[in-house]
């Protein structure tokens, strides 16, 4: 509060205040001398070695640019390699694919095949045997039907023809032209 008062007290008295922005010229000299011997140290020699550091983080920053551009191309080369391997594995799985389904196709077509001929060898053995079967089945049922013949003419006649190979010849002819008749 001196200070306020004082300058209050100055106005007062009618006196002039000296200017705040003025500045002696003796010390404006001492001061621009000074600045000028700062200035022509720091140009001298801290200006070369921070021209000479910006320098090398310029050049650092492009060679890592330049860097980053090669890194960058490779990338897309080795991602242009990769998609051609890519496609080149696809087709590869579509072609296993496909060979996989005619494999399959042709396995299922040739197990058909065998049951095809599985079953006709079965079926032609069981036709033969049913044939063996009916042959076997007409020979008895012959030889029972010529038994009956000469038991039924042994008694309209009341003798024995079992034992007559005339007779039994008789009834055997019958018999086959009975058969050939059908």
């Amino acid at each position: 509060m001196n200070v306020l008062t004082a300058v209050l007290a100055a106005g007062e008295a009618g006196e002039e205040m000296p200017s705040v922005l003025a500045v002696p010229v003796d010390e404006f000299i001492i001061g621009l001398i000074a600045f000028l011997i700062v200035f022509g140290g720091l140009a001298k020699f801290a200006l070369p070695k921070i021209k000479e550091t910006l320098d090398e983080r310029a050049n650092l920053i492009e060679g890592g640019l330049e860097r980053a551009s090669i890194a960058e191309a490779e990338a897309a080369e080795v991602l242009v390699q990769y998609k051609t391997q890519l496609a080149g594995a696809r087709e590869e799985a579509s072609g296993i694919r496909t060979q996989a389904q005619a494999d399959r196709t042709a396995i299922i077509e040739e197990a058909r095949s065998e049951a095809r001929t599985a079953a006709a060898s079965v079926t032609s053995a069981a036709e033969a045997s049913m044939a063996a079967e009916r042959a076997q089945a007409v020979s008895a049922l012959t030889k029972q039907v010529g038994e009956l013949a000469i038991t039924l003419a042994d008694k309209i006649v009341g003798e024995t023809l079992a034992d007559d190979a005339r007779v039994r010849a008789t009834v055997d002819a019958f018999i086959a032209d009975l058969e050939g008749a059908r």
